[in-house]
């Protein structure tokens, strides 16, 4: 797959805006303006970015409860999203949903998910939608490792195999689900493994190189759009930041924090750009002064913004 420069450097971008987000919301979240629980993207932030380059505004994504980059490199809007994580009326749930439910259908953005294996289901519904109009939408599905292991997500891939649905799982493996590392959870090698027993493509990629994610996520995005059904992609990646913010991370040394580190998706992609002159030391100091900008502006119309009424409590909340 030949990329253009255009397209490098709008990954690149994207992959930075995550990262100052996310960033952000760490200090707000320290500093009590954000309540709730906040999971953070940071280090991940290529899986999001390669594989929506490849998406259209008629395509689906259905989130986990890691979700602030997927909606982003979707296209979210970061003002409507910060108002949302602050509680805010102007958010993008009016305030009620927070960071694990955030969601905007004109994007194609189905919601972030709170439940483990929430996601593939819906994924499979979207798909299969898209294969009744007959519109050539494709429907991702971002799941992380111990979403894997759920019975949910298993029924959801024999199901899009069976009717050959328009769907592409992508599997976000960054080795721990909350505490449990993966290799204590499960008996394959990789979880992309398990794709032969659905007869669908399975393929593993350096989910830190978001070339490589957006090579894979493009042969199957392109795949089920000519009607050959769902694939699967894990992407090995890993998590700076712990489960949740506040988390100690005991379960893992420090040693191995730092080694994934020197695998930073943003600086591998960052130091390829400046090899063929696509960067420069100004160009990223002006990309990141406009990020820094745009998160100002996004924090103060959170805080500008009003609380839903008392009266509106049962408004648009359903059970």
């Amino acid at each position: 797959m030949d990329l253009t420069n255009e397209q490098l450097l709008d990954m690149y971008v994207t992959m930075n805006k995550i990262r100052t987000f996310e960033n952000r919301v760490a200090e707000l979240f320290a500093d009590g303006k954000i309540p709730g629980f906040v999971h953070l993207y940071v280090g991940e932030e290529a899986v999001a970015t390669g594989v929506c380059a490849s998406l259209t505004d008629q395509d689906y994504i259905t989130s986990t409860h890691r979700g602030h980059g997927h909606l982003i490199a979707k296209g979210g809007d970061i003002k409507l999203m910060m108002a949302e994580l602050f509680g805010k009326k102007t958010g993008y749930c009016k305030g009620k949903g927070g960071s694990m439910h955030i969601a905007d259908l004109n994007l194609g953005i189905m919601g972030a998910n709170g439940i483990v294996g929430g996601g593939p289901p819906l994924a499979s519904g979207a798909a299969l939608a898209c294969q009744y109009l007959g519109n050539d939408g494709v429907a991702v599905c971002f799941f992380g490792d111990g979403a894997s292991n759920q019975g949910t997500t298993h029924e959801a891939m024999n199901l899009a195999t069976c009717w050959k649905l328009p769907v592409v799982f992508v599997n976000e493996n960054n080795m721990y689900g909350i505490s449990s590392c993966t290799l204590n959870s499960m008996c394959v090698p990789n979880i992309a493994d398990r794709a032969a027993a659905y007869d669908m493509p399975g393929v593993v990629v350096d989910g830190n190189d978001v070339i490589a994610v957006c090579e894979a996520a493009a042969e199957g995005i392109s795949r089920a759009r000519q009607g050959k059904g769902p694939s699967l992609i894990e992407c090995k990646t890993y998590r700076h930041r712990g489960h949740f913010e506040g988390d100690p991370c005991a379960y893992r040394e420090d040693s191995e924090l730092e080694e994934w580190k020197e695998k930073d998706p943003i600086p591998r992609l960052e130091q390829k750009l400046m090899e063929i002159e696509l960067l420069t030391d100004a160009k990223i100091n002006e990309i990141k002064s406009g990020l820094q900008k745009d998160m100002a502006d996004a924090e103060q119309f959170a805080e500008e913004s009003p609380f839903p009424d008392v009266s509106e409590l049962t408004e648009d909340v359903y059970t």
